[in-house]
């Protein structure tokens, strides 16, 4: 017990030395307590109650939802929180305060513009209560709802059909060049003229003549002052013409460094709309004759044996006087090119007649151009995953009717329907969540796109852009479909995408974007295959021609018109 007394003693004595205060002790200093450093930032956001911070379709009056960490000093929300739309224009913006002035409810005191990108951001000018900035600056964005008001006077169906004919021929009559009467390029293009663009300016001029837009006599006179344009100044290169020439000049406008001779596929194009035109002019008079005997030596001049490059069984795409063979690119199924095939077999100067082996090897790769997959429910006779884009189906077909044709690779009704369906479907699944597609607002093909030039086509090449060209022209395929997408086209979006040479050439809904352009590939097929659907004008003409009979039995096509 004595033991255990004495360690309790000892153990306190060291634990508390003293209770006595020595008159001369120093007391301790208070220990300093840090401030409390409050973490002021954004803790949720809302706009119409959905939490994205990327969002589509929103409504013209929108109401913003922002949560804090902590309160918000009320003079700071102005100049804190900024709502500009894609151009940098400001919009004032009325706010609410709850929840102890900790959620801000922020509103537009007009309302905002349709189909508009608008940008909120969150600035570290917004403090808190206690004068804390923002941790960090926030920024997200919306994009409004579009309009759906009519932008112009409800007509009927043919009188639509009439107008667009009508407005986007003008790009060819009224714009074309004045001296060579060729299709510029694009409406920004000056002087440069495009070959396969006009091969489409010329089947729009028969077109426009067939609708009464101008006078036989005038349409051909246009058609002249190109042969005789196309005859006397431009440079021909085993017969082919240059993709680009100044259509001041003739010269060939090299279409890039490498590409500075004789284009096939461009000239056949060309020759797609001089043929058409040789046999609408079937006039005995001394003017349509001449006509069509320039065209016929064109058409027999174009050497399509030298461009097998040492008689392979494949068609090549260029030649250039300097750099002969060096872009070295064969034409081959399955895409815009079927029509250079069958013009090379059933030219009309026997030397220059390519035979069916270079069609089998060289366009159908020995049947290695079939696809036979089902997209959407849709079998695809030939061609890439999906289809491709869709000119594949309207260049080589404004004057070869696929209706009732088939060969031992495709039936090409079936190909050229099917190809427009699986585009159609496609934008209506609508796979990568672009705003705007629909069953109305669809059709996927190359065209211009925000900062350049895409061959957009379903899947991995589609940017969310639509071109107006790949519906409507698609009109032959799927009428209904296209028709409601022309009019949803003109009546929703018109204000936006049409122009004094009918439709832009492209528009992007999922972050606003309305091409200015218009393109000679991309206006000519409209005009031609809306006609086609109508009338069947265009084909029945490039059909009759002998020549082409002849040739695509000779490449063992099958059609009630061959």
């Amino acid at each position: 017990m004595i033991k255990t007394y004495f360690l309790y003693a000892l153990l306190f004595a060291v634990a508390f030395p003293s209770c006595k205060k020595s008159s001369d002790s120093t007391p301790m200093p208070p220990v300093p307590v840090p401030p409390v450093v409050q973490i002021f930032q954004l803790s949720s956001y809302s706009l119409n109650g959905n939490s994205n911070y990327s969002q589509n379709g929103a409504a013209l009056s929108p109401a913003i939802r922002l949560s804090f960490s902590g309160k918000v000093s009320t003079a700071t929300v102005s100049t804190g929180i900024i709502l500009r739309n894609a151009n940098g224009t400001q919009t004032a913006l009325n706010a609410q305060f709850q929840n102890g002035d900790s959620v801000v409810t922020l509103t537009s005191g007009i309302a905002l513009q349709p189909l508009t990108k608008y940008i909120l951001t969150l600035s570290n000018s917004l403090k808190s209560s206690l004068n804390t900035p923002l941790s960090s600056t926030v920024t997200t964005s919306f994009i409004t709802v579009m309009d759906s008001s009519d932008k112009f006077p409800v007509i009927s169906d043919n009188a639509l059909l009439d107008k667009v004919q009508q407005t986007t021929f003008k790009y060819f009559w009224d714009f074309g060049h004045p001296v060579s009467g060729m299709a510029r390029e694009r409406n920004s293009s000056g002087d440069v003229v495009t070959t396969g663009g006009t091969g489409f300016g010329i089947m729009s001029i028969i077109t426009a003549v067939s609708r009464g837009f101008i006078s036989r006599l005038e349409g051909r006179d246009r058609v002249l002052k190109i042969t005789n344009f196309l005859t006397n100044n431009c440079t021909r290169y085993h017969g082919a013409f240059a993709h680009w020439v100044n259509g001041a000049s003739g010269a060939t406008i090299p279409f890039s460094v490498n590409d500075n001779g004789g284009d096939l596929v461009e000239t056949s194009l060309l020759l797609e709309g001089l043929i058409t035109a040789r046999q609408y002019y079937s006039n005995s008079d001394a003017e349509e004759t001449d006509l069509r005997a320039k065209i016929n030596a064109i058409w027999s001049g174009v050497e399509w044996n030298w461009y097998r490059q040492g008689n392979q069984n494949v068609l090549y795409w260029h030649w250039s006087p300097d750099k002969a063979w060096i872009i070295n690119q064969q034409i081959s199924g399955w895409n815009e090119a079927l029509i250079v095939y069958a013009l090379a077999a059933s030219s009309p100067t026997a030397a220059n007649r390519i035979p069916k082996i270079v069609y089998d090897n060289g366009w159908s790769r020995n049947g290695n151009m079939r696809n036979n997959g089902i997209f959407y429910g849709y079998q695809l006779p030939l061609g890439p995953e999906l289809g491709g884009p869709l000119f594949f189906e309207h260049y080589s077909f404004l004057g070869i009717n696929p209706n009732g044709l088939s060969d031992v690779y495709a039936n090409y009704q079936t190909q050229t329907t099917n190809h427009t369906k699986i585009n159609y479907e496609y934008c209506k699944a609508n796979p990568k969540q672009w705003y705007g597609y629909s069953n109305l607002c669809w059709g996927i093909t190359a065209s211009d796109v925000p900062g350049g030039y895409n061959a957009n086509a379903p899947g991995n090449n589609d940017l969310g852009v639509i071109t107006p060209t790949a519906a409507i022209s698609s009109m032959p395929y799927t009428p209904t479909e296209s028709m409601q997408a022309l009019k949803f086209f003109y009546y929703k979006l018109g204000d936006k995408i049409w122009g004094e040479y009918g439709f832009y050439d492209a528009f992007k809904l999922n972050d606003p974007w309305f091409a200015t352009s218009t393109l000679a590939i991309d206006q000519g097929p409209i005009i031609v295959m809306i006609e086609n659907h109508r009338s069947g004008l265009l084909w029945n003409l490039f059909t009759s021609a002998p020549e082409i009979k002849t040739g695509m039995t000779s490449l063992g096509f099958t059609a009630p018109y061959l």
